[in-house]
């Protein structure tokens, strides 16, 4: 019997004929394992509540409420039921389902037991409430319901995280305690809406890993990322709260539109299709232009130049629209280079941007032809990533309606956020943010090593500019960067949950929902040495930055220390968690101290071999050992763990980089000695929190700001949004006030040492001023030229610095004042020597 059919008297007229619920102002509805006198049981006597939904619902409703099956079965044991459009409630139902798409939602709705005005109209807010009596004989229901269908999913999923479903049950293997009973207790409905409207992620720089490992384990009939690997993506952004992703898209991968199922299952988990800055109009053009063009019309392509070439392009670009205008997609408008490079055409930059502005015209004339709704209204982004940057400085005229998602400089600092003007262009702007990267000055495609404290920084300073339109996150392919990514898609979801000033305690909470709360405090300590430590070089730059004896001893020790801590916590570790652990903490903490190892124990065997010293053989093998241990610990993660579910997924070298090769270490010592010795430099390092005093203007605030770059503290001047301080203005400045011991009188160098961000937006810098015992400031922009030479190292070595020469007249203290003039940046260290 039909739901819609009944003649209602135990379920239609009574929604209309009970009192309507007043809202619980309390606590919020909480997870209990204990039943209460309120409370609503998922999971009581062995038996778990069957989950009702509307047949009619969005196919995403159906298939997180099987999921939601499928965690409660994961949980308890128990089997519980998903019944469609059934004719009677049972006493306790769980109720899923979207407001306009589900008959029982919308007859709560009128009933007053949901609140409209809580959904109505709002963009993917869900609403999950225990109702007392909804219908005669229902004495309580657990309900969840959406303003969307996307909506409806968030709040099951959320559910799930709250009940302990991690997010990353099937990605990292992170089994949920087993539980006998499961209550969800009364209290205020809990509802939440995005921060960010489009959030997601980008697959990217696949060779070496989520391309061979779904070829392998997935999708082994294409041989390729396909519609196997893409479904648990998708439910993975369900369970994160996202709703967006730039698909795979190298040479290794064919396009997403080559398997036709591929969009089919992005359009039933609800998941919204886009493409990178480089692949305009949904098109991959490795595969789709450079290598397929001939299948699909039958000719080879003629050249990719729009100013040569118009109308064989403007009618691939056509096809495409055609092909997706029925699915939720974001179109990435304008144009570059086939693959990564630069747009091809005229040498002159401004007719590069005329042409560019004609390409970006042309693209929207496709749209307005093939999608009937205004092209205002069809969501568009136009990505000024590295030299297309360049180009609309330049005066590229972008329509009002486009969002401009400004990119990093790759390295996890974002270059440029939008001015005042540009933050009253309807279509807003977002972010392109990268926790993962092959290219210059060096790639890090192998462990994931970007802190939650930088990638909040960053962010909530791009939200204050208003950049809340869109984020999508370079992630490479996933592993090992779960953590990161999470992180990311929960500040998303929640923009102020994890502020800069508070982003340090995210390992603590994320290893308490992950490990459970014994192992919360030391995994959070050994994730905040591991990301002290990769600030100052990342595990794949260890060839490209110097380190003293002793800041190298300091590296080798931090390491061992946090090495010898994760691996007592493996022991401890339930059996159940064993592989997850070892994905998320104990494969990358290992990794990274083994590439140390390598690294700098083969130069300290050549200094030693040179100097007649006979323990540099010691080192030689020291380091070879570390070099053969991270092919064999990368071989169990492949081989082993999760019983080899995870084969091909994780290289010890993409790309083949030198880094990645056995260095060069002594292979004889040399019988006489040489004298060599590398001295510590003489240095007072004072940490810039640790200022004697300070002095903020009206309005605004110095924050510290803990696990955020080098030394793993910093701090910064809020709100990001303050406007600069004029170089005849600095007695209106900011300041600290630092006092040093100087030993000795005459000329003293200063080197304060900064988060290497970029200013916020085009003609701001990155400015401090600095004056010793009052003499004459001098003023210090720390933010190179774009991709120069200085931001190279900067980002490498991961601060950039200004150095600056002080007499000084007397023995004893002295007092260093710093002026802060700029929003955005982050000070972290000054050394004086």
């Amino acid at each position: 019997m039909n739901f819609r059919n009944l003649a209602g008297l135990s379920v239609l007229m009574l929604l209309f004929l009970l009192p309507k619920q007043n809202m619980a102002q309390g606590a919020g509805i909480a997870v209990s394992e204990i039943n209460g006198v309120s409370s609503f049981p998922i999971v009581d006597g062995g038996k778990a509540a069957s989950i009702y939904i509307d047949e009619k619902d969005a196919e995403v409703v159906g298939i997180a409420a099987e999921a939601f099956k499928d965690d409660i079965h994961l949980l308890t044991g128990t089997i519980s039921k998903v019944l469609k459009n059934s004719p009677a409630l049972s006493a306790y139902p769980i109720i899923i389902g979207t407001m306009g798409q589900s008959f029982y939602i919308d007859q709560l709705i009128k009933a007053g037991k949901i609140n409209r005005t809580t959904l109505s109209g709002k963009w993917e807010t869900f609403s999950v409430s225990v109702i007392e009596n909804p219908v005669k004989g229902v004495k309580r229901a657990l309900v969840i319901a959406g303003s969307d269908r996307r909506g409806t999913a968030y709040g099951v999923f959320q559910l799930s995280r709250m009940l302990g479903v991690s997010p990353l049950c099937w990605w990292a293997d992170v089994k949920p305690a087993i539980k006998k009973t499961l209550y969800i207790k009364a209290g205020r409905p809990l509802v939440e809406s995005p921060s960010v409207k489009y959030r997601g992620i980008f697959i990217n720089d696949e060779d070496w890993g989520i391309q061979p490992w779904a070829a392998k384990m997935m999708d082994t009939d294409v041989k390729d990322i396909g519609p196997k690997t893409y479904t648990k993506i998708f439910e993975l952004l369900l369970r994160l709260k996202a709703n967006y992703i730039w698909p795979g898209m190298h040479p290794s991968t064919k396009a997403f539109y080559h398997y036709g199922n591929n969009p089919v299952m992005a359009d039933k988990y609800a998941i919204v299709l886009g493409s990178s800055h480089c692949e305009p109009m949904l098109r991959n053009n490795v595969f789709e232009w450079a290598e397929n063009f001939e299948h699909e019309y039958g000719k080879k392509p003629g050249e990719w130049r729009y100013d040569l070439n118009k109308n064989e392009i403007a009618n691939y670009w056509a096809d495409r629209v055609k092909q997706a205008k029925n699915y939720e997609s974001i179109y990435t408008v304008g144009m570059r280079g086939i693959h990564d490079g630069s747009m091809p055409g005229p040498k002159d930059k401004n007719e590069k941007v005329k042409l560019l502005g004609e390409v970006i015209t042309d693209q929207r004339t496709i749209l307005s032809k093939n999608i009937t709704k205004p092209v205002s209204s069809i969501p568009q982004i136009f990505c000024p990533y590295k030299e297309v940057l360049s180009l609309y400085q330049a005066g590229l005229k972008l329509p009002d309606d486009v969002t401009i998602v400004w990119a990093d400089d790759n390295h996890g600092y974002i270059r440029q956020l939008s001015n005042p003007e540009e933050q009253k262009r309807s279509g807003g702007s977002g972010v392109y943010y990268h926790i993962s990267y092959w290219g210059a000055p060096q790639d890090y495609l192998w462990l994931s090593s970007i802190s939650p404290s930088l990638i909040s920084y960053e962010l909530s300073k791009a939200y204050q500019y208003k950049a809340d339109r869109l984020w999508v996150i370079n992630v490479g392919d996933i592993k090992p960067a779960e953590m990161e990514t999470q992180f990311a898609m929960d500040l998303a979801w929640n923009v102020n949950q994890w502020k800069p000033e508070n982003a340090d305690k995210y390992a603590e909470s994320w290893a308490a929902e992950t490990f459970g709360a014994e192992f919360a405090k030391p995994i959070a300590e050994i994730k905040a040495i591991y990301y002290r430590l990769a600030q100052a070089a990342k595990p794949e730059h260890m060839a490209n930055v110097s380190f003293t004896d002793e800041q190298a001893e300091e590296r080798l020790a931090a390491y061992q220390k946090i090495y010898d801590q994760a691996k007592s916590l493996n022991n401890q570790m339930p059996a159940r968690l064993k592989d997850a652990y070892f994905e998320l903490i104990l494969y990358p903490v290992e990794g990274a101290m083994l590439m140390n190892q390598k690294i700098l124990y083969a130069k300290k065997s050549l200094v030693l071999a040179a100097n007649g010293d006979q323990s540099a053989l010691t080192y030689s093998k020291k380091s070879t050992a570390a070099f053969d241990q991270i092919q064999l610990i990368t071989k169990k993660y492949n081989e082993e763990i999760a019983g080899g579910k995870w084969n091909g997924m994780m290289s010890w070298k993409p790309r083949d980089l030198a880094v990645f090769k056995m260095p060069k270490v002594a292979d004889a010592v040399t019988t006489k000695s040489s004298d060599i010795t590398t001295k510590s430099e003489n240095k007072i390092i004072v940490g810039a929190a640790k200022y004697a005093e300070k002095s903020v203007p009206k309005g605004l605030s110095l924050q510290t700001l803990k696990g955020l770059g080098l030394g793993g503290d910093g701090i910064s001047l809020y709100p990001f949004t303050f406007k600069p301080f004029g170089e005849t203005a600095l007695q209106n400045a900011a300041f600290t006030i630092y006092e040093v011991d100087f030993k000795t009188q005459g000329e003293h160098q200063i080197e304060v040492k900064c988060l290497p961000t970029q200013g916020v937006n085009n003609g701001i810098k990155v400015r401090y001023a600095i004056s010793v015992n009052n003499d004459k400031p001098q003023i210090i922009n720390i933010s190179p030229a774009s991709e120069n030479n200085i931001w190279k190292q900067n980002v490498l070595q991961g601060y950039a610095s200004g150095i600056t020469k002080h007499e000084i007249n007397k023995t004893g203290k002295s007092t260093v004042k710093i002026y802060m003039l700029d929003p955005g940046l982050v000070i972290n260290q000054l050394e004086i020597q």
